[in-house]
């Protein structure tokens, strides 16, 4: 079995076929990150499985298993040691839902890709649907979960994301944090071939594609287990999108720079002024203090900015791979 330094890095010219299916000609391929499942996993492949040969096309199942600590791993192997259209992808450590998917699309083989959660949140029996409105002539089509069974918080935070993702990138979609999405293989080797460490996948995948569409998807409680995205997560989440997609949040700073320093030699006029008819005060300390504390803010946050896009440069520079396989798991293999 090979091992992650045996492996080539995500964006190589050999990447796509560094992972080659045993199932021959392959139509649809199903990546499905996982990540400490274990509770949820032997129902979602019981009606993923369901699903898929109902739809009566040539399908793979690739999971990939993000560093989990429960028996995730385990289950997946004994499924992938049963049914030979399914594969999984041993990660050495936790990189990321992108970071795993990204190795999943390296993958897959089919002229169809569909990425999908384990949390059985987003019901595998939507899958027929995405592929359907695909064939319509879409390059990407999106699932829509319009009525979430999220905490408000949740809710909020993705709310924000969307717009912001949507004025980013360009292309309006209400729900860009939905993992039951489907591409066309086109779109998924341009998003390998991008190779950046840090990529929201729907918005880089967006901004690939010439036709997008969203559909409205399923959407329930989880099976077991707890949300992976954190508060802190979604922040982060929302940093990679707003510095790698847009220069517009420097800008902005920028601006606010050019207009804080006119305010300010606008007010040093006015007290120059008001001293030479009223003469000296004291009074307007601690509105003066209050003044200096919003410079130093719009500063720091500037520096901050400045810092975000200084570092994603820094991690794209030394070249480090995106993620590492330990090992690669198929009945026959």
């Amino acid at each position: 079995m090979p091992n992650s330094s045996s492996l080539p890095r995500v964006g190589s010219p050999s990447g796509e076929s560094a992972i080659e299916s045993a199932s021959g000609t392959v139509e649809l391929s199903v990546v499905i990150p996982i990540f400490n499942e274990a509770e949820n996993l032997p129902l979602l492949h019981q009606r993923l499985t369901q699903t898929l040969v109902q739809l009566g096309r040539p399908y793979e199942v690739w999971y990939v298993d993000d560093g989990s600590s429960d028996r995730s791993l385990e289950i997946v192997r004994s499924l992938a040691a049963d049914d030979s259209r399914v594969g999984v992808i041993e990660l050495t450590r936790n990189f990321g839902q992108h970071a795993a998917v990204l190795a999943g699309f390296a993958a897959a083989q089919g002229e169809i890709v569909v990425t999908l959660d384990g949390d059985l949140q987003n019901p595998p029996e939507e899958i027929p649907r995405l592929v359907g409105k695909l064939e319509e002539g879409y390059e990407v089509v999106g699932g829509w979960r319009e009525d979430r069974q999220d905490p408000a918080y949740r809710r909020l935070a993705s709310d924000l994301i969307n717009d912001l993702t949507s004025v980013t990138v360009g292309v309006k979609m209400n729900d860009y944090g939905c993992m039951l999405r489907a591409y066309r293989r086109d779109i998924v080797r341009q998003i390998i071939e991008c190779d950046e460490r840090s990529s929201f996948i729907p918005a880089l995948a967006n901004s690939l594609a010439k036709r997008t569409a969203e559909i409205q998807v399923g959407h329930s409680d989880r099976w077991s287990g707890r949300s992976k995205y954190t508060l802190m997560k979604l922040m982060r989440l929302s940093f990679d999108l707003i510095t790698g997609f847009s220069l517009l949040p420097i800008q902005m700073v920028s601006l606010a720079g050019i207009v804080v320093a006119m305010a300010g030699m606008g007010f040093g006029v006015f007290l120059l002024v008001r001293r030479l008819f009223v003469g000296p005060e004291s009074e307007g300390v601690f509105t003066l203090f209050a003044i200096l504390f919003v410079f130093i803010g719009i500063l720091i946050l500037a520096v901050g900015m400045v810092g975000e896009y200084v570092g994603r440069i820094y991690l794209e520079v030394r070249r480090r791979p995106t993620y590492r396989i330990r090992a690669i798991h198929q009945r026959g293999r």
